[in-house]
C-alpha cells in the first residue's frame, strides 16, 4: 500500500510541475532580464570609476611626477654614496 502512495504523490507532483511550468518559466525569464541589466549598469559603473581615476592621475600628473623623479634621484644618490662592505654570512 505504501508503494501505490508513493506512486500516486510522484503523479499529482509531476501534473502540478507540467501545470505550472508556464509560471515557472516566466519567472526565470524575468530573472534573467534583471540579472542582464543590472550585469550592464555593474559594467558601466566600473568603466566610469576607471575614467574618474584615469582623470584624477592626468590631472595630478604637474605634482606626482616631479615628486616620483626628486625621489628616484635621492635613492639613487643614497645607494652610490653608501658604499659599504658586503654583509658577513653567519655559519
Amino acid at each position: 500500500m505504501k508503494t501505490f502512495f508513493k506512486i500516486l504523490l510522484i503523479v499529482v507532483l509531476t501534473l502540478l510541475v507540467i501545470k505550472f511550468i508556464p509560471f515557472v518559466m516566466i519567472g526565470a525569464m524575468v530573472g534573467l532580464f534583471l540579472a542582464a541589466i543590472l550585469g550592464g549598469v555593474g559594467l558601466t559603473l566600473v568603466a566610469a570609476l576607471l575614467v574618474v581615476g584615469i582623470l584624477l592621475a592626468l590631472a595630478l600628473a604637474p605634482i606626482w611626477i616631479p615628486v616620483l623623479i626628486v625621489m628616484g634621484a635621492i635613492s639613487l644618490f643614497k645607494k652610490l654614496s653608501s658604499r659599504s662592505a658586503p654583509p658577513v654570512m653567519a655559519a
